[in-house]
């Protein structure tokens, strides 16, 4: 039956049907196949499990009950068709767990509808060269790291779906818990406690300007009678002041330290985002964004190029090709820093190393060349990526730093200053920024100096501190504690911020009144489940059932029947806080005058009326009095990105909005109300919505 069919084809040359996950990477990859090949995007999983049930047989090995996606029996339909054309079909899904379990259930639907053969190609970078080797060389699904993705998922369905119930229950309709983000959710909102019990102590430093050439320069006091200086109070600073005023001031010693700067590895996904994050203010969610476009294909020129390799990662490992492209590059640009032998750099112990670090398909196509080609993200990413690759095979950088001990009396400042000597790997890195270059100034001193006094310079200061998370910091931690993978870092943070249970308030991330109601509940009753090791530990079971070593549903057992025994004690002993968060406003619905309750949503605290449900009437809590009509100015989201700003309950007759948060103050120069803004310079501190009153308060004005 099967060679009857085939020999009814119109064309002798096989056609070969490859489906991969996106569209823009198939348009990228049949260019580069040519005639004889038909690429099409899957747009992900096709088949999963239903949304509206737990769909997991508890009773007989956790077996998963898959559906069509919703929506999408189309697009099944219509690449069976494909498939039924084909003489041979490639399922080049993503080469990792998710894209394994893509083509294990895009082959299970096909299998019946045609009659081709059926393999799978997995490749790291989409270029000519990695793609025609891939489609050369077809293997079979894996069914490890298949089973691996199908226990990840069931158990995230079993506690979820689980969880989620519970807190409808006692908390609030239309909740949701989910066990990686519920850790993580943890970790910020213990971090919040810890930031809002410090206590700031008072310190002080004392710096000295000197003077010799009619070169001025400053220097720390460091030791005061032999010992390190530790100044609690300004009379402690004056005392010494006045000590040592009028004492000989000399040069007493002078150390210089050369050291060598090793080059950093090439990026995992995690150091990707945290770099992302730190030196060009992205997102999580908008780097794995920008860099899955650099991935896919950008066309550079009249060719569709992948400029980046798989952006999915926790390996530093290089390919011997990528390795020889970039010396090459090298050695026609930066001779003199090419090392004699390749840099390899130590794979963390955790890793799974399925795929290369991220880096350029091509040395030669640097940042300069491809920026008329990319958009301004796409360039900034791109030349991050670029350059951590390219100069972690470059020779090391040198510094110097010159330390100069100034006595004065029974005081010793010190002055220091610094710069790089031998620029090594910071040739190809255009962000460095001048600090690194050099850090300070001093005239040429030698030992018996005598330097004058210009001024002295206490400074008040208060000890700061454990910071809030924001994306960088989050990632690097969840990294560091095993919580998640690289393909969960982003939607991790996503969700959180999604369901409200926290917000990013200057690039800091912040638990809501919401997220820790759900966290004290989650973390009281189930103190086993929502704990970074029990979560670490399943991610080395994962591990274990892609590698052939456990077997996923004992996995499952082990877990799931205590889990579900103590969840139904919970449901029945945990008391109700429903209504808890309410609280009556002084204002009247306009509609049936009954008071208006202040509720807490989804995407924050809102006026509702208490006479629901005969009355639904709803509407924002007002934050100030509009600065232009004398209206209500209240919080609103954007369309299309959900971000906050403010603006009048009077638009369109009034067109006034701002995105600073106002607060409960008034300008104490103007009368108008003050928001809360953030800059380098400041911090955080509050101004007045004025254009015309220059008036800012600082936190160190509440000191």
């Amino acid at each position: 039956m099967a060679t009857a069919k085939k020999t009814t084809k119109k064309s002798s040359k096989k056609q070969t049907l490859v489906i991969v996950e996106s569209p823009a990477k198939a348009k990228t990859i049949e260019k580069y196949l040519g005639s004889g090949y038909t690429v099409r995007a899957s747009m992900g999983h096709l088949i999963d499990l239903p949304k509206s049930r737990i769909a997991i047989d508890v009773d007989h090995g956790f077996q998963p009950e898959y559906i069509t996606v919703r929506g999408r029996s189309a697009m099944l339909k219509e690449l069976q068709k494909e498939a039924k054309k084909a003489d041979i079909v490639l399922l080049a899904s993503d080469n990792d767990r998710e894209g394994e379990a893509i083509a294990y259930h895009l082959r299970n639907a096909f299998e019946d509808k045609t009659d081709a053969s059926i393999s799978r190609i997995v490749f790291n970078e989409i270029t000519p060269v990695a793609i025609k080797a891939a489609v050369k060389q077809p293997q079979e699904i894996d069914e490890f790291k298949v089973n691996a993705q199908k226990a990840r998922r069931v158990l995230d369905r079993l506690v979820g779906y689980n969880l989620s119930p519970l807190l409808w229950k006692k908390v609030k309709n239309g909740l949701s818990a989910g066990r990686v983000q519920s850790v993580a959710l943890r970790l910020i909102c213990e971090r919040e406690k810890e930031v809002e019990e410090f206590i700031p102590e008072e310190f002080w430093t004392l710096e000295t300007e000197f003077s010799k050439k009619r070169v001025n320069f400053g220097a720390q006091l460091i030791l005061y009678k032999g010992e390190k200086v530790d100044l609690k109070t300004q009379a402690e600073v004056d005392a010494i002041i006045e000590q040592i005023r009028g004492a000989e001031c000399v040069v007493t010693d002078i150390k210089t330290q050369e050291r060598t700067l090793k080059p950093k590895a090439p990026f995992t996904t995690s150091k990707l985002q945290q770099a992302a994050a730190n030196r060009l203010g992205f997102t999580s969610r908008k780097t794995m964004q920008v860099a899955q476009q650099l991935y896919e294909g950008v066309a550079i020129g009249s060719n569709r190029v992948g400029l980046i390799t798989y952006m999915r990662t926790d390996s530093t490992r290089i390919s011997d090709t990528a390795i020889n492209d970039v010396r090459e590059w090298l050695s026609a640009n930066y001779p003199d820093q090419l090392p004699e032998k390749p840099i390899v750099y130590t794979v963390g112990a955790k890793a799974q190393d399925a795929h290369e670090a991220i880096r350029p398909t091509y040395t030669k196509y640097t940042p300069d060349y491809v920026k008329e080609y990319l958009t301004k993200d796409q360039h900034r990413l791109y030349q991050l990526i670029w350059e951590a690759f390219v100069s972690s095979q470059m020779n090391s950088a040198k510094s110097c730093t010159v330390s100069i001990d100034i006595s004065a009396g029974d005081a010793v400042f010190r002055a220091s200053a610094g710069k790089i000597t031998e620029k090594g790997f910071y040739h190809v890195i255009k962000l460095l920024s001048s600090k690194e270059e050099v850090s300070g100034s001093i005239p040429s001193l030698e030992k018996g100096d005598v330097l004058e006094p210009k001024e002295f310079k206490p400074e008040q200061h208060f000890t700061q501190g454990p910071s809030r998370y924001t994306d960088a910091s989050i990632v690097k931690t969840l990294e560091e504690k095993g919580i998640g993978r690289p393909s969960t870092y982003a939607p991790i943070i996503s969700v959180l911020l999604d369901r409200y249970y926290i917000n990013r308030a200057n690039k800091q991330l912040v638990p809501t009144q919401l997220g820790r109601m759900i966290n004290d509940i989650l973390v009281e009753s189930f103190p086993d489940v929502i704990n970074e090791n029990f979560t670490a530990d399943v991610e080395t079971k994962l591990d274990g059932v892609a590698e052939g070593q456990i077997e996923w549903p004992k996995m499952m057992s082990d877990f799931y029947f205590p889990f579900k025994n103590h969840l139904d004690k919970i449901m029945e002993s945990l008391e109700s806080v429903k209504g808890s968060m309410d609280e009556v406003s002084d204002e009247k619905c306009e509609k049936c005058g009954r008071p208006m309750l202040k509720k807490l949503g989804r995407f924050g605290r809102f006026l509702a009326c208490s006479g629901f449900p005969e009355c639904r009437n709803t509407k924002s809590i007002p934050l100030a009095k509009c600065p232009r009509c004398g209206g209500d100015v209240v919080e609103r989201k954007s369309k299309g990105r959900g971000k906050s700003f403010f603006g009048c309950t009077n638009y369109p007759t009034c067109d006034f909005l701002t995105h600073f948060k106002p607060i409960n103050a008034k300008c104490p120069q103007c009368g108008q109300f003050m928001v809360e803004k953030y800059d380098k310079k400041h911090g955080s501190f509050k101004s007045c919505i004025n254009p015309d009153c220059n008036y800012l308060h600082t936190i160190d004005d509440e000191e």
